[in-house]
């Protein structure tokens, strides 16, 4: 019998993101070995040390030239991946980072390109797709029972109060690349088009409201039209007190799918209907980080798995460059008022 873990993980990055992170390899011992953690500021790492029992790395050096180190979980802000990553695909180690994979697309082009020419393993953490609700709409949508796609709705109606904004950097272009599109709302579009296909052009109003003081938006509203012929409305905001769940809707030719937040309801034109999934929260209120770590755990151990077979892991890096080309063409039409293409990738 072989104990072995199927991969060694260190972490680097121990923001508010990591937290169900670390709750989930807590519950993968055994199955996942955590190498050691790594912070810039080092009382967070001792910290973490104190609570999970995790070995603390001094630099970052230290986890590329650890030869019992197979991979890393970056969950740094955007603007510090590019240099992490270089460092680790240039040492061998695999990469599961946390979304966006950078600011820009053109910078997370280059991201997703460096681990490829290196053959490194990159996923992404885009947890929504791991929620039961969503596994199970993503079966019916790949056996068709949901007809022809006509319409798709998604809302992000979510709130961050202005202290959340008063973090240095947060909410700005040269931390996070943008606002509610890069870092809240992205999860629900990665989503739909995992779903759906590709948007082929995007119609987008962008601004910020009076409810918060930042560089960069708080409100999306947009109208899509995608490649299969459907078309479909975006609104996103952190500016809707006190938050309410988000929710995504496909209508087709013979139902309606309405995911809201992690529970599924189908409603077939022939009167039947099927409901499932769990009522967890998903980080839509004033607490970012209020849902559980199940989905993680799930995210980890299948980025593990593609390790140890060398196989692709659910969600690879260049399958996320598809949701920074919606949210590049949103940000370019919101900018000048015009209808644009969304670039292929």
């Amino acid at each position: 019998m072989n104990d072995l873990p199927l991969a060694r993980l260190a972490v680097i990055g121990l923001g508010m993101a990591t937290k169900p992170h670390l709750e989930a390899l807590a519950e993968l011992k055994g199955r996942v070995a955590v190498t050691g953690v790594f912070n810039r500021t080092r009382d967070k790492a001792e910290a973490v040390r104190d609570t999970y029992g995790f070995a603390v790395f001094d630099s970052l050096e230290a986890i590329a030239t650890d030869p019992g180190t197979d991979g890393v979980i970056i969950a740094t802000p955007p603007n510090q991946r590019a240099e992490i990553v270089a460092r680790m695909a240039a040492a061998g180690k695999h990469i599961l980072m946390e979304k966006p994979v950078e600011r820009s697309l053109a910078a997370a082009q280059d991201i997703v390109a460096q681990c490829e020419d290196a053959g490194v393993t990159l996923g992404i953490v885009f947890q929504h797709r791991l929620r039961k609700g969503a596994l199970r709409l993503s079966e019916l949508v790949g056996a068709g029972a949901l007809g022809d796609l006509a319409l798709v709705r998604a809302e992000i109606p979510w709130w961050r109060d202005q202290g959340y904004y008063d973090v240095p950097g947060r909410g700005t272009l040269e931390r996070d690349g943008g606002g509610v599109l890069i870092s809240q709302a992205i999860h629900v579009l990665d989503l739909m088009l995992s779903l759906t296909g590709p948007v082929r052009s995007v119609q987008a109003l962008t601004g910020t409201t009076r409810l918060h003081r930042m560089e960069t938006e708080d409100f999306t509203a947009a109208g899509l039209e995608f490649a299969s012929g459907a078309l479909g409305s975006v609104v996103a905001t952190t500016a809707t007190y006190p938050g309410e769940v988000e929710r995504l809707i496909l209508d087709g030719t013979e139902a309606t799918a309405a995911l809201t937040g992690g529970q599924l309801r189908v409603t077939w034109r022939d009167g039947r209907s099927e409901e499932l999934g769990e009522s967890a929260g998903t980080g839509g209120g004033a607490d970012p980080m209020a849902f559980p770590c199940d989905w993680h755990r799930d995210l980890i151990e299948d980025f593990a798995n593609a390790i140890a077979q060398g196989v692709p892991p659910r969600i690879p890096g260049r399958e996320a460059l598809r949701v920074h080309a919606l949210i590049d063409a949103m940000v370019r039409s919101g900018a000048t008022g015009r209808r644009v293409p969304v670039e292929a990738v």
